[in-house]
């Protein structure tokens, strides 16, 4: 066999070629589909990075949603929302802000009239000044970076979700000194669904915390402050899947969000949102997570929580694959692909660790630049804590062994309750120990040629490119149709959003998409 010579899994460099070939076919094919549409959750987040704000006072609606019903019921939508917003601010000499305020307290209905030249040479104008708001943000990152430095990869990855965001800061505060390295605000269940973004701080959310723009702000500061404290930077998360994921994105861009969970198909699969939204949505998001610096982490790991891990582990690598070359599409750069997988499989299953160290590897070899994000064990934990805590020991073990990026940290009360700080400063404590003493295990250690480790990798990459071209032949749309990730099946016409993407005319004008480019 024709194998690569760093390769400690033997993987034929032929086969991975196959299967990045076949990923690119698929991520044409997509482009093809999306690039004629756009969405209201784009066009929103176009309101947003014009730098308007805010809510109408007599019912609390955001104001970007306001200006987007707005220009649906006039049928001005299809030129962009910018056209009916710049042809407002030309003819009053108004800022964006006066124009959706004059829309709100119905003093104002928008039309498309305007100069041509004049129009385009605003748009140019608040287009570069939206990507240079976002250049700012990347640079403080850098120049913190760079004074502050941070924890040896696996970054130690945490969560607190109490539903109230003054409540996460003290828990993140905590965590960061006990040694996170990345605070993972958890969104508020069901927020991916709703479609426009709550407004203002907040005190209360099922199962986490609602992401807002003023609640990244207030836990942006609260890390930076405790990244002061403990001499190293903390890297903050949080969610722009759903129907608002662009302008979640934004939302990270402005207040310096470091991460963000961003997938391809996920809100498709998981959320039941309509696969045409959800394509749409991802690449203007990813366009400006991309332009921001931010690391998105994709969900294949949620695959192996419905479907079986060792059954369907190629799914994993086709998703990881595809969600690849649609990132690289959008912008991102290999170094801000934290492309997801899991600790999952059941660990009655003989030699199951060894199972698990081929894929873990497997992934890692793949895609050698990306700070891979590696989820712990969930779907079998049971609540006997002490089990738990010996299946996260292994997970660690494995993190460090196959130097993943990002280790999200298992919690030994995981199926019992959301997590106490102590059960974070015990799980750190887990991976502080086998991370130290595990540091270069990889490097020492080599696998047996033949063995079980290469075989299960080899056949997983296999199986893996057998399917990509399967999708490549029958397409990405009918493929997500007969269940092929996950086992979960979706229709094009089916799932929540559609009715928030049309066509765009041929005057369609996006000036922050082309500032972003």
């Amino acid at each position: 066999m024709n194998t690569s010579p760093t390769s400690v899994l033997g993987l034929d460099p032929k086969i991975v070629a196959r299967a990045r070939t076949a990923a690119r076919a698929i991520a044409d094919q997509v482009q093809t589909v999306v690039e004629p549409k756009s969405t209201v959750s784009v066009e929103r987040t176009v309101v947003r990075l014009l730098e308007i704000d805010g809510v109408r006072t007599t019912d609390d609606v955001p104001l970007p949603n306001v200006l987007v019903e707005h220009a649906e019921q006039e049928n001005l939508l299809d030129g962009g929302i910018f056209r009916p917003i710049g042809a407002a601010m030309l003819a009053n000499n108004w800022t964006a802000q006066q124009v959706a305020e004059a829309v709100a307290d119905g003093n104002l209905t928008l039309s498309s009239d305007a100069d041509e030249t004049a129009l385009r040479a605003l748009g140019e104008q608040l287009g570069r000044k939206a990507a240079d708001r976002i250049d700012r943000t990347h640079n403080d990152r850098n120049h913190a970076l760079e004074r502050l430095g941070t924890g040896p990869e696996p970054l130690h990855y945490v969560i607190v979700a109490s539903g109230n965001i003054y409540e996460d800061v003290t828990a993140a505060r905590v965590a960061a000194r006990q040694g996170a390295d990345i605070i993972a605000v958890i969104r508020s269940t069901g927020q991916s669904l709703i479609d426009y973004v709550p407004h203002g701080p907040t005190t209360e959310g099922y199962g986490g915390t609602y992401a807002t723009q003023a609640n990244f702000k207030i836990m942006r500061e609260a890390l930076d402050e405790v990244g002061e404290e403990v001499g190293r930077y903390i890297r903050l998360c949080n969610y722009c899947s759903g129907l608002c994921m662009p302008e979640i994105a934004a939302m990270g861009a402005l207040e310096r969000l470091d991460v963000m969970l961003n997938d391809a198909l996920y809100g498709i699969l998981f959320r039941d949102i309509n696969m045409i939204r959800t394509l749409c949505d991802q690449k203007f998001s990813r366009q400006i997570n991309g332009r921001a610096g931010i690391i998105i982490n994709t969900g294949e790991d949620n695959y192996l929580t419905t479907a079986d891990a060792i059954e369907s582990a190629h799914t994993v690598i086709t998703s990881q694959f595809i969600n690849e070359q649609l990132a690289l599409d959008a912008g991102l750069k290999p170094e801000q692909l934290g492309l997801g997988h899991a600790f999952e499989i059941d660990p009655n299953v003989e030699n199951g660790f060894l199972l698990e160290l081929a894929q873990a590897q497997l992934v890692r070899e793949l895609f050698p630049k990306s700070p891979i994000k590696y989820m712990p064990p969930t779907k079998h934990m049971t609540g006997n804590i002490f089990r738990g805590h010996i299946q996260d020991a292994l997970f660690n073990l494995v993190g460090a062994w196959t130097n993943q990026g990002i280790q999200l940290l298992g919690m030994m009360t995981e199926a019992m309750h959301t997590p106490h700080i102590h059960d974070r400063y015990l799980a750190l404590e887990n991976a502080r120990y086998v991370m130290n003493n595990a540091r270069d295990l990889g490097n020492e250690i080599q696998f047996k040629s033949g063995g079980l480790i290469q075989t299960r990798a080899q056949t997983v990459l296999q199986e893996a490119v057998s399917l990509l071209e399967e999708v490549q032949q029958e397409g990405i749309l009918n493929s997500l149709s007969r269940g092929v990730f996950a086992d979960v099946k979706r229709t094009e016409s089916g799932g929540r959003g559609l009715s928030g993407v049309f066509d765009k005319a041929s005057n369609y004008y996006n000036p922050v998409e082309e500032a972003l480019r």
